[in-house]
């Protein structure tokens, strides 16, 4: 069986049938692994989050834009420029895909890697990042998801006490997995910028450069960071490559490290403007 990891999609489904055509992907033998953000931007989330949901073989966990469309779908968040879902909300099936979109989980544990969409907590160790993962997916699975999703949005707190009230601990936990590129030099979250790595203020590092970062006896494989681009350290897989500016959709087998890419058809995003 081959395990395969995937990037951010957000609706670029063409792209994905052809890196899925590239890899032979076998859906009764093989496993794919999404980093989250299957939806939004892109042209075609409604096919993408159909075929996620319908299909053999594919995992993924959660994004930051995949809770937006929850929130939207909950009345709670209103579109935002550039945003491509309204046809998912349309859809007849809607309540189906959210109702399967919710039960998704923010952290996958594979023994050996250790799949989230942003980043792990530099302050984490494994035990807390799972821990911390299963608090929110409990709440969103259960039936105050609403309630959950009406509090989510939010920079504070910044950084980690596992004894803050439920409400910061969900917040900051969601800010993590879905949103942190850089923190401080204690590992706070620092979420306002989101440029260019080497023209980062000098008192803010990538979250998996922290000085003081907890071991975790796993690879991260990751995306959500397309200024980052592809990054293969050997504790780090970034994977985003920016399919929807324009990039390519990258693929990566988890086991050999063999590489997979589709280049996107258009800069979807300037095709909008």
């Amino acid at each position: 069986m081959a395990r395969y990891a995937i990037g951010d999609i957000q609706g670029c489904y063409t792209e994905l049938m052809s890196l899925l055509n590239s890899m032979a992907f076998n859906p009764l033998n093989d496993q794919i692994y999404l980093v989250g953000d299957l939806v939004n931007r892109g042209p075609s989330s409604l096919e993408t989050l159909r075929w996620a949901s319908q299909s053999l073989g594919v995992a993924t966990v959660l994004g930051n834009h995949d809770l937006h469309l929850l929130a939207m779908y909950a009345g709670l968040s209103q579109a935002k420029p550039g945003d491509t879902v309204q046809e998912i909300l349309d859809a007849p099936d809607v309540d189906i895909l959210m109702g399967w979109l919710r039960q998704q989980p923010l952290l996958i544990d594979l023994g050996d890697i250790l799949l989230v969409h942003a980043g792990v907590s530099p302050n984490w160790s494994l035990e807390v990042a799972k821990h911390a993962a299963s608090e929110v997916e409990s709440v969103l699975r259960g039936d105050d998801w609403k309630a959950f999703l009406s509090i989510m949005y939010g920079n504070q707190p910044a950084s980690w006490d596992a004894e803050m009230k439920l409400e910061d601990r969900l917040r900051f936990t969601v800010n993590c997995f879905t949103r942190m590129r850089f923190v401080t030099t204690d590992g706070s979250l620092q979420l306002k910028y989101k440029g260019e790595r080497d023209h980062a203020p000098a008192e803010i590092h990538p979250w998996f450069e922290a000085k003081d970062r907890l071991p975790l006896p796993r690879r991260v494989v990751c995306g959500h960071w397309s200024a980052l681009g592809l990054m293969l350290r050997e504790h780090v897989w970034a994977l985003d490559t920016g399919c929807v500016w324009g990039g390519a959709l990258t693929g990566i087998d988890l086991d050999s490290g063999q590489l997979y890419q589709v280049a996107a058809r258009y800069e979807y995003q300037a095709l909008l403007d």
